[in-house]
């Protein structure tokens, strides 16, 4: 039975890859910022858009492919409002000072479809908690890392220089990159998909 990954994400790739997947990977043919500003319409919380998002990605794979598909969306919630990907440093940097000294949530959503349906799902909440870093220090790290902050909900990877942004972090940390990796493999290895 042959795997496929919905996704660009070269987070996600290279995490089934480093887990020893065998897996293709085809992006997904979805306007996702009109499914985000529908699902917001419509008033569903970011735990629910994650999840929709995810299935959305998965389930138009599915329908052209055979196979297992993973789809996987992620969402960053604070204080009740969520915050997508900055398009710019100038957006990054105000993604920043609003995180600045406080806890959010990056709700972390993966479906895996087959036939055009989802046959299963998971989404975990990891907490993070960013520090109290001074103005100075943020020009910094924006200078270090340069237009990779564009790449993530946050403007950081926690895997990388964005570490030095934080306090503490609860929680999954595949999740945190993008991916419930864990539960996914206990999925895959039940199907065969995966080495047991």
């Amino acid at each position: 039975m042959s795997l496929i990954l919905a996704s660009g994400s070269a987070v996600r790739r290279r995490l089934l890859e480093a887990a020893g997947l065998a897996f293709e990977v085809e992006i997904p043919s979805v306007d996702e910022e009109a499914a985000k500003a529908s699902l917001r319409a419509e008033g569903l919380k970011p735990r629910d858009q994650a999840d929709a998002l995810a299935e959305l990605k998965a389930v138009s794979v599915s329908r052209r492919r055979p196979g297992f598909v993973i789809g996987a969306d992620q969402m960053l919630a604070i204080e009740g409002e969520t915050l997508d990907k900055p398009s710019n440093i100038a957006e990054a940097r105000n993604h920043l000072m609003r995180l600045r000294g406080k806890t959010h949530q990056l709700l972390c959503a993966a479906i895996v479809a087959r036939d055009g349906a989802p046959i299963w799902r998971h989404v975990d909440t990891p907490k993070l908690k960013m520090r109290a870093f001074s103005d100075a220090f943020l020009d910094r790290y924006l200078e270090q890392a340069g237009d990779v902050v564009l790449r993530s909900v946050g403007a950081y990877q926690l895997e990388g220089l964005g570490a030095q942004l934080f306090e503490s972090v609860e929680g999954d940390y595949f999740s945190v990159l993008g991916l419930p990796l864990l539960p996914l493999l206990a999925f895959l290895r039940e199907h065969g998909i995966a080495p047991a």
